[in-house]
């Protein structure tokens, strides 16, 4: 095996990904799969779960699914049980699972308000702390990415999402945070800040929302769910042994101008 070879190998690895059954969650553990690790699969909707579960393992790899509420500590706790008994340990976690509300903040429900932020912010702090006491009980080491976004850098427009940018902002603070805590323990904490991403997300949004976005945009295209693959196992490989508390925007260059 060459340098670079070895820097990229992830083969034997094992990881989760919350947010796992559809769209940037399901695409990255696919990519995670053909790369030969063993992959955990999280997400509120079971069926769906144990649906891309079944596809990761066509790769030859081991996979699990798992049904649990991300802004519960009781749940994202007692995950960590089943994944290390089905794989053995944990070496990557992909922080992933997020909603969108587009309600104006003069007339949204504080409650719908605040489940954007549990969900985006505080999901990944549950899971990425339940990733990290696993990280430090097995010695040390392990790569932890947390889906961020460009919304956490801009303010969109024309849609309103205030619970959302914020909740992004908080992200990438809180992933800067925990890379500070945990470099200690050879833990590297990043983050990816994806730009438009058409996934079910965004494809039950208004076309004229849609329209003004690819105008704003110097990519006149929105991503694809593929687009990001390659920054997650980036992140996630000894490739990016040096970086730590790191934000990578992969947005077409939409924040450039």
């Amino acid at each position: 095996m060459s340098y670079l070879e070895k820097l990229f190998a992830l083969q034997g690895k094992s990881a989760f990904v919350t947010g796992g059954a559809q769209g940037i969650g399901k695409s990255v553990a696919l990519g995670m799969a053909q790369c030969g690790m063993n992959v955990a699969i999280i997400d509120l909707n079971k069926q769906k779960a144990e649906e891309a579960a079944h596809e990761v393992e066509k790769a030859g790899v081991k996979a699990l699914a798992l049904s649990l509420d991300v802004t519960s500590p009781e749940d994202t706790d007692a995950m960590i049980a089943p994944i290390v008994g089905a794989f053995g340990r944990l070496d990557v976690a992909f922080n992933n699972a997020g909603i969108a509300n587009n309600a104006p903040s003069e007339s949204i429900d504080f409650s719908e308000w605040k489940k954007v932020i549990d969900v985006n912010l505080v999901g990944v702090f549950l899971t990425a702390r339940a990733a990290g006491r696993q990280m430090i009980a097995q010695g040390g080491g392990g790569s932890i990415v947390n889906t961020a976004s460009m919304s956490a850098h801009i303010v969109n427009r024309p849609q309103p999402q205030s619970a959302y940018n914020a909740s992004k902002a908080g992200v990438i603070q809180l992933t800067k945070s925990l890379a500070v805590e945990w470099a200690p323990h050879g833990i590297r904490v990043n983050s990816i800040s994806p730009g438009y991403i058409r996934t079910e997300m965004t494809g039950n949004l208004r076309e004229d929302w849609r329209r003004s976005w690819l105008e704003q945009s110097v990519t006149p295209v929105m991503g694809t769910p593929e687009n990001l693959v390659g920054g997650v196992l980036y992140l996630a490989s000894d490739c990016a042994a040096f970086t730590t508390g790191a934000d990578l925007v992969m947005d077409g260059g939409f924040t450039v101008v």
